[in-house]
């Protein structure tokens, strides 16, 4: 088990409305933990930028999420493993917007895996069922790899009161 440590937290006053405060980390972390959808941005090998959505389990202070070995977010991995993680609620004027900056790391202990996989089941349900076995998720016959994402520095944008939070970790 990974203990995950607080972050130092500052509120952006550049980028914030003038009763703003900074946004603790437990609140950001829940909202990590708790969304449905997120969006992985990546970079090609010629430098393009890949974006794609996805979804993904808060694990032991971490985002996780699985891609096919020949997907171009794998690849793209493989080449450069930098990423960033973003989820929000897709509205102007409510709500708490999230992004985090760091590394991919493959996942390959067949025992982590399957506590991912059984947080996978426990947050989506029953039809994200993943065997484990040789270092990767298997479902219907495809091979899934793992990758998790501890935050590097993530950011906190608070809609209606207009707050960017930053944590760096």
């Amino acid at each position: 088990m990974i203990i995950e440590h607080e972050p130092q937290t500052a509120l952006d006053t550049r980028f914030s409305g003038p009763d703003a405060t900074a946004t603790a980390w437990p609140e950001g972390r829940a909202g990590l933990a708790a969304a449905e959808l997120y969006w992985l941005s990546t970079v090609r090998r010629d430098g393009r930028p890949h974006v794609t959505p996805l979804i993904a389990v808060w694990f032991d202070g971490a985002l996780c999420f699985c891609t096919g070995p020949a997907e171009q977010k794998a690849r793209n991995l493989a080449h450069d493993p930098r990423c960033a993680l973003t989820t929000g609620a897709g509205v102007l004027g409510e709500g708490l917007d999230l992004v985090v900056e760091g590394t991919a790391e493959p996942v390959r202990d067949d025992a982590t895996l399957r506590r991912i996989a059984a947080a996978y089941v426990e947050k989506y349900g029953d039809e994200w069922t993943f065997q484990v076995r040789d270092g990767a998720f298997h479902h219907e016959g495809h091979e899934a790899l793992v990758f998790r994402v501890a935050p590097a520095t993530a950011f906190g944008f608070r809609k209606g009161e207009y707050g960017q939070t930053r944590w760096r970790f």
